[in-house]
């Protein structure tokens, strides 16, 4: 099973993005999706694979808290 982080973009500088996970920065490949700091997304392995919509993201927080509640 592969699973997905979802995160903030930060900052955009060319194909890598900088994203935001709970205070974590990591340097993300953006070049499979167009992004824009402040853009919700998801990464896998290292690679932006989708954007999210607010509510979206909001509910991919609220799981991993309940995930990290067990």
């Amino acid at each position: 099973m592969c699973v997905a982080m979802p995160g903030t973009v930060l900052a955009v500088k060319g194909r890598k993005a900088t994203v935001d996970f709970h205070g974590n920065t990591v340097d993300a490949e953006a070049g499979l999706v167009t992004v824009c700091p402040g853009d919700h997304v998801l990464v896998h392995a290292g690679c932006i694979i989708q954007t999210l919509s607010p509510e979206l993201y909001g509910e991919t927080q609220e799981w991993y808290r309940l995930i990290e509640d067990l």
